[in-house]
């Protein structure tokens, strides 16, 4: 069966479509989709199908069947399926990245003995690679064994930890190892990117930040908008707007209140902000992604 058709048998409906496998979900689109900001968590991408881009910044990355995604950090960006059809759909397997599983690896590789050559900035958080054979055939017995489910506890971790071997000593294997090595300026802006994240509804304060992540004021601005493509501050806008999002689609919420909640003293403000990120007021948002909700995490 090829890799198309595993997929294919699992996705008959459009959308996202969890599995027995740990950490994988199956996504199938039948048609191109609008610009969709989200939240890109630690994860590799790769196509059966299709053709997807991802906006970071000015950014713009496109893969393919030939090229895969990989985010080693939590990433604000912009999906949008380029090419999909009823006959030949949008096919995907998203396998969440565990930086920890990857450090441990790294050490039994031999690759945590000496701290990655420093570049003036870190790599940026997300980036396409070719696919190499290797990996692809890694990915496509690990999607086999979703026809033997009994073999899925001893034999999907084995395959997962191949599928790691084979990023890291793949064309994205510098750049894993920077995000990975617990001495990097990569680390640094890990740390800041997960107090961002904790406080992302308190006034934002440089200073703390930069305390929280050991580092300069000016050096952390720099390496974080080297990794992520957006400053501290943009960065945690972003991450406002999708945890209000979030709020208002599982409905725990009316848009005020989760304005609010978030961050935001000016319900009009809110109003704006978010209808420049994703492209309509709440309300509207809201019933758009109620009736396709596949739509608010296209991966």
């Amino acid at each position: 069966m090829t890799f198309a058709a595993l997929i294919e048998q699992y996705t008959k409906t459009d959308g996202i479509h969890l599995c027995a496998l740990p950490r994988v979900e199956l996504i199938r689109y039948s048609a191109p989709t609008a610009p969709m900001p989200t939240l890109y968590q630690p994860a590799l991408c790769i196509l059966a199908q299709g053709k997807k881009q991802v906006m970071i910044g000015e950014d713009v990355l496109v893969y393919d069947t030939h090229n895969y995604l990989a985010v080693s950090v939590d990433m604000p960006a912009t999906g949008q399926v380029l090419e999909a059809s009823a006959r030949k759909p949008y096919l995907c397997i998203k396998l969440d990245l565990d930086m920890g599983q990857i450090a441990e690896l790294m050490i039994a590789m031999g690759l945590d003995r000496a701290v990655p050559a420093q570049r003036k900035l870190p790599p940026r958080g997300m980036a396409v690679a070719a696919l190499t054979p290797d990996l692809l055939d890694a990915v496509v017995r690990l999607l086999t064994l979703l026809a033997t489910p009994q073999d899925i506890p001893i034999m999907a971790p084995l395959i997962e930890r191949e599928i790691m071997y084979r990023l890291l000593m793949g064309p994205e294997g510098a750049r894993l190892q920077h995000m990975a090595h617990a001495e990097s300026h990569n680390q640094q802006i890990v740390r800041a990117i997960t107090w961002i994240k904790k406080n992302y509804d308190k006034p934002f304060s440089m200073d703390k930040l930069a305390r929280a992540a050991g580092m300069s004021r000016s050096s952390l601005h720099e390496h974080f908008k080297a990794v992520t493509a957006m400053s501290p501050l943009q960065y945690q806008k972003q991450i406002r707007l999708q945890e209000a999002r979030r709020m208002i689609l599982l409905g725990a919420q009316d848009a005020a209140t989760a304005g609010h909640n978030v961050g935001y003293e000016s319900p009009s403000q809110f109003s704006r902000e978010y209808s420049r990120l994703f492209g309509a007021p709440p309300v509207r948002d809201a019933a758009r992604l109620r009736a396709d909700p596949g739509l608010a995490f296209v991966a």
